[in-house]
């Protein structure tokens, strides 16, 4: 490590995210915001390519990156491991002098580890990962959502209240996880059932037309979690399709931070609501920053899963639309979380509450 401290200082640190979404999806571009503001309080230069919420795309910038001459490689990339893609991904920079980080999601399953191992063990390049706690999200706006049901009378014939659920994809660990928190509250909960999970793919019009079928499927079903906003906005319109009011004869929950999600939190279309998690990309560039200072953040875990979620009340909403609502986050000091900077700190604090003040 030593040696590329000292080549590092010597000029900006190059940074490449591969951003698994589309270049025109909200969240993934909150993301990249985010990231610019740090990158640009912390001195790195950073470079952005979407894969378009394809894999093989994802893999395709990656090799583009390694084939090019060592002088004009990336000195650190930052990827996740979107389905399933984080084991070839590390194989790819195995051979250069690109270092590599996972954000947003790391290795997840045995066959994933078998292949990626550990940070720093079988690719020495692997600096680490940080992830959200995404299955603590699931589940508490799941809670939060069984809450409202309940309040709303909105119980079955047999006294439960009865869920679907519409999911991102099968294979994304923090899709999995978020699912997990939710059977978790379920399961927890004696008055309520879980009917159906579908995967709407993050896709308005799958989540319409899946919603559509599910509420004929289980017209007792009043409760619908949803894994994205844009999945819950196309659940709600098939529900309007039906005569139904939103918020009042179905509830609904979503994650996001987008103006519509924001809103429908305020108006109460959306009775729960988690997110903060676009902040991961911005939180792994301040721990690659200490680590290129020497203020190692492997004290705290070499793959960090950090509570960047957060439930947003109306009032919150608000606060993040003054403040952040045209995408501008150069507000937040990003060296204020830096333990480089403030060797006082005990831990990182990536929380939702730290920065949305």
């Amino acid at each position: 490590m030593a040696a590329w401290l000292v080549a590092a200082s010597a000029w900006a640190v190059s940074v490449t995210f591969i951003n698994p979404g589309k270049h025109d999806e909200l969240f993934w571009q909150t993301s990249s915001s985010a990231m610019q503001a740090a990158a640009l309080q912390l001195g790195f230069k950073l470079e952005v390519s979407y894969a378009e919420r394809s894999p093989l795309r994802a893999l395709e910038i990656a090799r583009l990156l390694a084939a090019r001459p060592a002088a004009q490689q990336p000195d650190v990339v930052i990827f996740s491991n979107d389905q399933g893609t984080g084991p070839e991904l590390l194989q790819i920079f195995a051979n250069t002098r690109t270092h590599c980080f996972m954000a947003y999601s790391t290795l997840y399953t045995a066959d994933e580890r078998k292949r990626g191992g550990e940070p720093r063990g079988k690719y020495p390049n692997w600096l680490g990962s940080l992830v959200p706690d995404a299955e603590v999200a699931g589940y508490l706006v799941a809670k939060q959502l069984l809450a409202q049901g309940r309040r709303a009378g909105l119980q079955g014939g047999d006294g439960r209240l009865q869920v679907i659920a519409l999911a991102g994809d099968r294979s994304t660990p923090s899709s999995i996880r978020r699912n997990r928190g939710l059977q978790r509250a379920v399961a927890e909960s004696s008055d309520a059932v879980l009917r159906q999970m579908v995967y709407a793919n993050w896709q308005l019009a799958k989540a319409t037309e899946q919603s559509s079928w599910l509420y004929e499927r289980y017209p007792e079903a009043r409760l619908i979690w949803s894994g994205s906003d844009i999945m819950a906005f196309g659940a709600m319109q098939s529900w309007q399709a039906r005569g139904g009011v939103v918020g009042k004869t179905a509830v609904f929950s979503a994650f996001n931070t987008s103006p519509e999600a924001m809103q429908a939190i305020g108006d109460g279309r959306l009775s729960a609501l988690a997110g903060g998690h676009f902040m991961a990309g911005a939180w792994s560039l301040v721990l690659i920053y200490d680590y290129l200072h020497g203020r190692d953040f492997a004290g705290e875990g070499l793959e960090m899963e950090a509570p960047m979620f957060g439930l947003i009340t109306p009032e919150l909403a608000r606060q993040y639309q003054r403040r952040f609502g045209a995408q501008n986050f150069g507000s937040i000091d990003f060296r204020r979380y830096s333990r480089w900077h403030h060797p006082a700190l005990l831990h990182y604090p990536f929380t939702l509450q730290s920065w949305l003040k």
